[in-house]
């Protein structure tokens, strides 16, 4: 099965396939009612020349009794019969008569049916003309006619007696049926004619032999109880000769439809490909997030339209990426395409997280020294270096409250390694603000010192506020507990950076470099909490030695 793959190939291919069979269709129709009605035209033709044919016969063998009569009534005719046998004598009166009434063959036979003269030379033809006079001697017209064959001729022949005023004798009188009266009767009828007897030509018109012929044959009964044929035939070349000049003119006009379509084809189908890959084309831009590119297609129709349907949609993309931007902006990646996802509902669910606080000591004694821009552009530089710190261990920064960060590990994605990472951010944090204040120091500014508290608990997270403004994140007693974790870290009694509750290091599967700090009570809980000071990661043991 052929498949194309080009549209314009395709549209091409079902245009010249429609045109062609149409026009194949036509010429297979037009051919079929040509042939149908020539085959009915020639054998209505042949009919009419069928009659016409025993027309023309019935008409000579009326001349032929007509001319029988009128020598039958001549005196001096009768006279020689009666008076003389000799042969040579009748002969002579019948070729006279012959000549005169222009016959191809006369004979006079006796009443007992031998032959008395004729005006042919040859075996005599009694066999022929015996049969002829008894039909004619036992009519009530005392009249037969026949045909018979006579030294390979057929001939058409009228039996009449010669009165006196009683039948002294007979007469046989006959044209010959050769070519010349074939094409003469050929001339009348307008159709081809052939004259056999027991297989064999006796005569015709046709010059082609090896011509298609349609054919209707009559038979001819013989005097002498033989037959022959007389066989009309009509042309069938010649009859479709102007069927297949109008079938070729056809051919040739379907062949330039063929052409014109495939023209119109091709046009149409560039004009309906190039716009569509032009906005194939534009697809692939847009799937490359080139939202600002346009198409433009100068028409009216569906293309069109699908052109405009096209530019609204970038645009709407465009517009999509722009809050995108703008919320991944105010809101950690993950909760974006949360909120993007389940549409900001309202309501949230238990589930348990790791909840890290961060926050820089003494930012209030800062905010006095600096300048409010400079004192601007040094916190954004230090929430960006934390920012990133903590998205590479996987936390999602729920929210910056003032000069500090909340970050949630274990939501809105599980993780199940949460406490782990928490405990690897907070670590990290360090080590970004050691590298920030390397800068500042080289500047010649003041460095920067953060506290840390880590908790892990069953919180309930999810979208808070009203429905005109969302805002992700998690609520609890363990959201509590870290923020008063890292409230702690400002205690010098504890000198430490990093605070995490026993809960954390429960849920943690690596191994840490910890001090513990007891049980402490935070500000607005009752329960107290056992507290950890994190150094670090701790070493890997050492490899087990086998014992002897």
């Amino acid at each position: 099965m052929l498949r194309f793959r080009s549209f314009r190939t395709r549209l091409l291919a079902l245009i010249l396939a429609l045109v062609g069979l149409v026009q194949l269709a036509a010429i297979g129709i037009v051919a079929t009612v040509h042939r149908r009605d020539a085959r009915r035209e020639i054998m209505w033709e042949l009919d009419v020349a069928a009659r016409q044919f025993r027309q023309e016969i019935a008409r000579g063998n009326d001349f032929t009794a007509r001319s029988a009569r009128a020598l039958s009534s001549d005196h001096a005719f009768k006279q020689t019969f009666a008076s003389t046998d000799d042969a040579a004598t009748l002969r002579s009166a019948l070729e006279s008569f012959k000549l005169r009434a222009q016959f191809d063959v006369v004979a006079g036979l006796a009443l007992d049916g031998h032959i008395l003269a004729e005006t042919r030379a040859g075996p005599a033809a009694d066999a022929v003309y015996r049969p002829l006079v008894a039909a004619a001697d036992a009519s009530a017209q005392l009249l037969a006619t026949g045909y018979g064959m006579i030294d390979g001729e057929l001939y058409a022949l009228t039996a009449v007696p010669m009165r006196a005023p009683d039948v002294i004798a007979w007469f046989v009188l006959g044209h010959r049926l050769d070519r010349a009266f074939l094409l003469g009767l050929r001339e009348t009828s307008g159709v081809e004619i052939t004259l056999r007897q027991g297989g064999r030509t006796l005569a015709t018109t046709v010059d082609q032999p090896d011509e298609l012929f349609l054919s209707n044959t009559q038979t001819l009964p013989l005097a002498d109880g033989g037959a022959a044929e007389i066989v009309l035939q009509y042309s069938w070349d010649e009859k479709l000769a102007p069927a297949r000049r109008l079938e070729r003119l056809l051919a040739l006009v379907g062949g330039g439809s063929l052409l014109l379509a495939a023209l119109c084809a091709v046009a149409v189908a560039r004009s309906v490909s190039r716009p569509v890959r032009a906005l194939a084309a534009h697809t692939a831009h847009v799937a490359r997030g080139d939202y600002a590119r346009r198409i433009t297609l100068a028409r009216d129709d569906e293309l069109g339209q699908l052109a405009a349907a096209f530019n609204r949609m970038s645009e709407g993309l465009a517009e999509r990426d722009r809050i995108r931007d703008l919320l991944d902006k105010n809101v950690s990646p993950e909760v974006a395409a949360q909120l993007l996802r389940d549409g900001g509902a309202l309501g949230g669910e238990e589930r348990e997280v790791t909840v890290l606080f961060a926050d820089l000591r003494d930012f209030t004694a800062m905010s006095e020294r600096l300048p409010p821009r400079e004192l601007l552009a040094l916190l954004n530089r230090y929430l960006d270096r934390m920012s990133a710190a903590l998205e590479r261990e996987g936390g999602v920064i729920d929210k910056f409250i003032g000069d500090a960060i909340m970050a949630l590990f274990g939501a809105p994605l599980d993780q199940a390694d949460a406490a782990d990472r928490a405990l690897h951010a907070a670590l990290a944090l360090q080590t970004a603000l050691a590298g920030l204040n390397e800068e500042l120091a080289a500047e010649g500014r003041p460095t920067l010192a953060i506290g840390v508290g880590i908790n892990t608990a069953r919180v309930v997270a999810g979208n808070m506020g009203s429905h005109r403004r969302l805002n992700y994140s998690v609520l609890g007693d363990g959201v509590n507990v870290a923020a008063r974790l890292e409230a702690l870290t400002r205690h010098p009694e504890y000198a430490a950076t990093i605070l995490a509750s026993a809960a954390t290091l429960r849920a943690a599967r690596d191994r840490y470099a910890t001090r513990a700090l007891g049980e402490i009570t935070v500000k607005g809980r009752k329960e107290p909490v056992g507290v950890h000071a994190v150094l670090g990661l701790a070493p890997a043991p050492p490899p087990a030695t086998a014992q002897s």
